[in-house]
């Protein structure tokens, strides 16, 4: 985008705003890196501004309500709301793609600043994904895709193009641009899918102002025109942020009001980030961030996936009884690697010293019952105990089932299950069965395409280096347990 052009749709905008009783009181927004626009503070004293920065009228707000009730498509839409045919994040998702590719749109000063494209995996070409091909974040991106295809191409396509179809009167109409209809893509779809999901907030609206009957209140445009809306002027209540907490907030006129909270986008304020992440908030996401796609290089904090399908469980011999001794084990069938624990490995760079003392702190007795000895590389096993012990069931054979059996006087604790089933199995089993799952998930990652595109090298490359390296550790555990 040329700074010229750039400057052009900001300018447009804030014109917008300001003509609809926005108020920039602390702050502005500005281009910054990547073709973005950011909210910048600009008040001269702490506090100059009472704790607000940004006032946005609620009558900006695209939420669910303001769709149904706008004149175009409102009419339409509120009856296949009240069918249960669409849901209040589909209406917002709809009201965008229909006026976004409306001629004349008065919501255009505002669609023009957001992001026309995102860099997340739906929207990689046909040559891109196919980088990413055995990796958990191409399967999650295909089935994603074919869930938003089916969406647009049963309900969505169809709709938009009949929104488009019709005038202020609600009469049909045809729309040509340079003698060329509108043709509604999946690209609109994915384009107002990803803006929802990327900017969307939570909104404290009025419930006066929920459950508003039609009227004629104007949407303005920057330049002083007007278009009908349902809206009425005596509500123009208004979303506030703060430099406090710099989220929204109901108007201090409304506080004694009861609030409902909608979903919806806000013009202006959907262009800040409005705090920082808790670290519990972090941890909730550490694990989608490492397995869907965070592109690091050789980032320190990577993970591994390893699972066993449970597709091939059912196939086994004895897959029931094993399936009750997993369920009392609790165990899972997926097990994640972060990569620090090579650092305790065979190949790993933990000091002597830092090993003498991990096996001064090892179990006396690893054997319940005192007639299998301790493996002589107890303390070099990085992968988890737990899902080794998955394994050794799943590895387990018909003589070794009959083996362990559980008490029918009182109830077996997984510790006990766990430490049967490794009495009777020891470790060459499942250790075998590690090897082979690792050996997979190498060859997933091997390249398939020599698209040279960052992202899908950087975190295949990261995923095929640990599968690689954690395939040399259950190697040498495997050697060793069968020369025990």
């Amino acid at each position: 985008m040329a700074a010229d052009e750039a400057d052009a749709k900001l300018q447009s905008f804030l014109q917008w705003l300001q003509a609809n009783g926005a108020d920039l009181r602390g702050c502005t927004i500005r281009g910054c890196v990547d073709k973005v626009y950011g909210v910048f503070s600009t008040a001269v004293e702490p506090g100059s501004t009472d704790g607000v920065v940004m006032v946005v009228p609620l009558d900006l707000a695209i939420t669910p309500m303001r769709v149904l009730q706008d004149p175009l498509v409102g009419p339409r839409l509120r009856a296949l709301f009240e069918e249960g045919a669409v849901d209040g994040r589909l209406l917002v998702m709809l009201f965008l793609m229909a006026e976004r590719l409306r001629p004349g749109s008065l919501w255009k000063p505002y669609l023009d600043m957001l992001p026309s494209t995102f860099g997340n995996s739906l929207w990689f070409t046909d040559e891109e994904l196919a980088e990413l091909e055995g990796t958990t974040l191409y399967r999650a991106t295909v089935m994603q895709r074919k869930s938003l295809q089916t969406v647009f191409k049963d309900k969505v396509k169809g709709l938009v193009e009949e929104l488009l179809h019709v005038d202020e009167s609600g009469r049909p109409v045809l729309i040509f641009c340079f003698n060329i209809s509108i043709e509604v893509l999946f690209e609109d779809f994915l384009w107002a899918n990803s803006i929802f999901w990327t900017r969307a907030l939570n909104i404290p609206c009025p419930r006066s102002y929920m459950f508003l009957g039609s009227s004629d209140d104007q949407l303005t445009r920057a330049d002083g025109d007007h278009c009908s809306s349902s809206l009425p002027a005596s509500a123009h209540q208004e979303t506030d942020i703060t430099a406090k907490s710099s989220s929204v907030e109901e108007n201090s006129e409304l506080s004694n009001h009861e609030s409902i909270w909608v979903e919806g986008l806000v013009p202006g304020i959907d262009f800040c980030n409005h705090s920082k992440c808790s670290d519990s908030i972090l941890g909730l996401f550490k694990e989608l961030l490492y397995l869907y796609g965070f592109v690091l290089d050789n980032n320190p904090d990577d993970y591994l996936m390893v699972h066993y399908p449970v597709e091939a469980l059912r196939q086994v011999q004895s897959s029931d009884i094993k399936m009750k001794l997993l369920e009392i084990q609790k165990g899972e069938l997926r097990c994640l690697l972060p990569r620090s624990l090579l650092d305790n490995g065979f190949f790993g760079v933990r000091s002597g010293e830092e090993n003498d003392n991990k096996k001064k702190t090892s179990p006396s007795s690893f054997s319940w019952s005192s007639q299998r000895k301790v493996p002589s590389y107890l303390n070099k096993i990085v992968f988890p105990q737990e899902f080794l012990s998955i394994l050794r069931t799943i590895a387990m054979q018909e003589h070794e089932l009959e083996q362990v059996g559980c008490s029918e006087d009182r109830e077996t604790s997984d510790l006990e299950v766990q430490n049967a089933i490794w009495e009777v199995c020891g470790d060459h089993g499942s250790l075998g069965l590690l090897v082979d799952l690792l050996r997979v998930k190498s060859d997933e990652n091997k390249n398939k395409s020599k698209v040279n595109y960052r992202s899908c090298i950087v975190y295949r490359r990261g995923q095929k280096q640990l599968a690689r390296l954690f395939l040399r550790e259950a190697e040498h555990l495997l050697e060793l347990s069968a020369n025990e």
